[in-house]
Formats: structure tokens, C-alpha cells, sequence
């Protein structure tokens, strides 16, 4: 049923919605591939003693390897959502002949942020451990991730392994990230932000910066490829096109694909385009 109604939206709205507003290219992708792949599913990613045993499916590719890889984190709100959410995703990025680690992280409000950095620094940790087992690559390994999912990508590119909240083996090489909240601090109150933080903007400002994606740009971050809903009104479009102007002064390499006339679920369901746009960069980056 999901995939009917994805084509049907995708047929409605079709590719003349969109407009990519491209950065610096570093050269032409490779040739596209079309891999089989084999599924590994519900493998557990945490060390004993984590405060929750996580579970990630992973999609390998036919053939020797190693291969680049890509960590894909579902959005949900932080509340919410799971790995079946972006199954497709991962299928796509597999047959595109890349290692999918479809993952999981701990949900607010039962775990409140950085609980949900830390599980996603946990998965790179464990796909490089683990990299002979899964035929990763281990210098090639990219995020990707929508609304939520998104967030938590970003932190990822920009925090890297350095600062208070850095991870050393969790730098990334490339990140893809659609619908993106970049600046918690937009959004003074409401439900979802206070409940991933642990209180409001007024209560937590140093937990809201610390929790932003515009907080960690630099020079030397990982390429980062953007794609938002023109008609967001749920996580408007400024969080993209603010955060796209960090980096370009900084010097990293970006792009934003935009898909004009779509709010924030749309833009989801019909991201046909933008995805295909995506993994032309993963492989311009990542291959």
C-alpha cells in the first residue's frame, strides 16, 4: 500500500516539481550499478551493558567487496517511527551497490538527546568494527536520513570525532539529509523539540545549540547533500537553506534539491528525484 501510494503521488507531482540548487561537483559520478544483495536482519549493534540492545538490518551487496556504506536512520520525530519506515531507502541504496545498515536509536521521551547521537555513533562504531564480516569498507562510510533520521545524520557529518559529544571512529565521509531540523532553537516550545531536548528553549538553550546541526559547521566537514519540501511547514525550508549558506562558507562541498509545492510528509513520500539525485553524490563522494 505504501509503495502504490508513493507512485501515485510520485505520478501526480512527477520530477518538473523539483529544482537542485547545486554546490561544487568534485567530478562526474561513476557508472551506476544494479547489485543484488543479500539481507542480515535484527543484528545487534550495541556493546553489553548499553542502556538498550539495538537491532540494525543490514543489506550487502553480491560480490567481494569491500564495499562503501551507508548508515540510513528513520525520522519519526525522535518519538517515534522504526526501520521498516525507510526499508525501501535501504533497499535502493543496496542495490546501488553500497552496504544499507538500516538502524535503530533509542526514542524520547525515554531517552532524551544525546542518548539518540550516541546510538547512531554506536552503529558506525560497530559497522568498522565489523567491516570483514559485512564487506564494508571502512574509509567509505556515508549517512543518510529524513526529518529525524536527518538530525541525527547531520550531528553525525558535523561533530565528527572531535568536542565533548564527538566520538573517536564515528566520522563519517558524506551526508545525505532530507527535511532536516538544523536549528532546534527555532522552535521556542511546542511537543517534539522539548521532548527530545528535556525541556524548552528557555529552560535548555546550551542543550539547544548543542543539539543543532548549525552548531558544528567547518571546514573539513564531510559533503552534505540536502533535500527539503519547498511547502515545509513542519520543518520550513530555511532550516536548509540557512544551513546550505554555513557551508558554503565554510568551503564544504553541499547541495539542496529542492521539491517545490511539497510540506514535510509529501516531500517524504514522493522523494523519487531528490533520492536519485542522492546516491549521484554518494557515489561521487563515497565511491
Amino acid at each position: 500500500m505504501y509503495r502504490l501510494l508513493s507512485l501515485l503521488l510520485t505520478a501526480a507531482f512527477g520530477a518538473t516539481g523539483c529544482t537542485i540548487h547545486q554546490g561544487r561537483p568534485d567530478g562526474p559520478a561513476p557508472l551506476r550499478v544494479d547489485s543484488s544483495y543479500q539481507i542480515r536482519r535484527d543484528q545487534v549493534f550495541t556493546p553489553p551493558g548499553w542502556p538498550v540492545a539495538l537491532l540494525a538490518d543490514v543489506y550487502v551487496p553480491e560480490g567481494e567487496g569491500p564495499f562503501p556504506a551507508v548508515l540510513v536512520i528513520h525520522g519519526g520525530g525522535w518519538e517515534s517511527g522504526d526501520r521498516a519506515q525507510v526499508k525501501g531507502l535501504a533497499e535502493r541504496i543496496a542495490r546501488r551497490g553500497y552496504v544499507a545498515v538500516n538502524t535503530t536509536y533509542r526514542l524520547a521521551p525515554g531517552a532524551i538527546f544525546p542518548a539518540q547521537l550516541q546510538d547512531v555513533q554506536q552503529a558506525v562504531l560497530w559497522m568498522r568494527a565489523q567491516a570483514a564480516t559485512y564487506r564494508i569498507d571502512p574509509t567509505r562510510i556515508g549517512a543518510f536520513g529524513y526529518s529525524a533520521g536527518a538530525h541525527l545524520a547531520a550531528l553525525l557529518g558535523g561533530i565528527g570525532e572531535a568536542g565533548p559529544l564527538g566520538q573517536p571512529g564515528a566520522a563519517i565521509k558524506a551526508v545525505v539529509a532530507g527535511g532536516t531540523p538544523t536549528d532546534l532553537s527555532k522552535w521556542p516550545a511546542g511537543k517534539l523539540v522539548p521532548q527530545f531536548i528535556g525541556g524548552n528553549r528557555s529552560q535548555k538553550p546550551a542543550e539547544y545549540r548543542a543539539a543543532s546541526p548549525v552548531s558544528y559547521v567547518n571546514a573539513g566537514d564531510p559533503p552534505v547533500f540536502l533535500y527539503h519540501g519547498g511547502a515545509d511547514a513542519l520543518v520550513p525550508i530555511d532550516h536548509a537553506e540557512d544551513y546550505q549558506k554555513l557551508l558554503a562558507a565554510a568551503d564544504v562541498p553541499n547541495e539542496l534539491f529542492v521539491l517545490r509545492g511539497r510540506g514535510h510528509i509529501l516531500a517524504f513520500l514522493t522523494d523519487g528525484p531528490a533520492v536519485d539525485a542522492a546516491l549521484t553524490f554518494l557515489d561521487r563522494h563515497l565511491r
